[in-house]
């Protein structure tokens, strides 16, 4: 298992409680180099990091607030949206500040060097990692993968059926799992599909002549797309009054592997404010795969003339 967490993992631990508790522990801190967390409650008009560490403070000067920062690769807007957020640092000193008390000198980016040396610059396409969302564009979701290195999942990868964007299954905060797809110099970037089952897998958990609960993702000529899981979609009748994104309970009418189909009878289609089914970004993901790695992964069915594969 990694040493190495998305922040706000490791604030509320045991030991990172231990090791921020007193000024005998932060200076034990700079000759061992662990990485450690606390809140940081400001961003001050140079952009510096202001963390409060219990019984003093620390200040993450904005040039160590991330890497990139030097340079201008990584936007100030990186330090400021850690307000009211767990950061990772490395201790550097502890100093007598102006007001006759101490602070601690902070480090984000030595956390982030290490992480990357001793952690990203390791992977390889098909490892399977923790990460935890930081925020949602239209083309996909941003990821922290350690120590606040982003990374992203296009909204292709996230799951096999389509959404919208990726709120649609995706919230910010939620911890999730990852496979890593490629590696460009230190850019990575994920997928998540992989994980959560194949076309059979998924039928598996269905069986005809059930009414099971789903999400109308689409809404077409020729029928309505229904999500009964994140990676299985069923093909309804068309039927008025319907409109996507809302719950709806589905007649499950036949289950065809030789196609990959499932064709869907709409019973009743309603706002999810009025449903006591929860989102899987509520919930947590259904992970048929959750550690180690793959050398490729095969969705579609023996039966299936189609082919749906992904090779890493």
């Amino acid at each position: 298992m990694s040493e190495f967490y998305p922040e706000g993992e490791l604030i509320n631990t045991e030991e990172n409680r231990r090791l921020t508790a007193d000024e005998q522990r932060l200076r034990e801190c700079i000759l061992s180099g662990k990485i450690l967390e606390a809140p940081c409650v400001v961003c001050d008009s140079r952009h510096n990091l202001i963390v409060d560490l219990g019984f003093i403070k620390g200040i993450i000067p904005r040039i160590e607030g991330a890497i990139g920062i030097d340079d201008g690769t990584t936007k100030d807007i990186a330090l400021i949206s850690r307000v009211n957020k767990a950061v990772c640092f490395k201790i550097t000193a502890v100093v007598n500040n102006e007001y006759g008390g101490k602070t601690a000198i902070l480090s984000r980016k030595m956390a982030q060097r290490e992480c990357i040396k001793n952690y990203i610059s390791k992977l390889t396409p098909g490892d399977i990692i923790n990460a935890k969302v930081t925020h949602l564009e239209q083309f996909g979701c941003f990821v922290d993968i350690g120590c606040g290195i982003p990374s992203l999942i296009p909204i292709d990868a996230i799951s096999v059926s389509r959404i919208n964007h990726p709120s649609n299954r995706i919230s910010v905060g939620q911890n999730i799992k990852a496979i890593v797809k490629s590696i460009d110099n230190s850019k990575v970037t994920l997928s998540h599909k992989e994980l959560l089952g194949t076309w059979a897998e998924n039928a598996a958990l269905f069986k005809t002549g059930e009414t099971v609960t789903g999400y109308i993702r689409s809404i077409e000529n020729y029928g309505i797309f229904v999500e009964l899981t994140p990676n299985l979609a069923g093909l309804a009748e068309l039927k008025d009054g319907v409109h996507i994104n809302q719950h709806a309970s589905v007649f499950i009418k036949a289950i065809i592997p030789e196609k990959m189909k499932v064709k869907l009878i709409i019973v009743d289609a309603f706002d999810s404010g009025c449903s006591l089914v929860r989102d899987a970004k509520d919930g947590g993901f259904r992970y048929f795969i959750d550690s180690g790695r793959l050398d490729s992964w095969v969705y579609s069915t023996p039966e299936s003339d189609k082919i749906i594969k992904t090779v890493f």
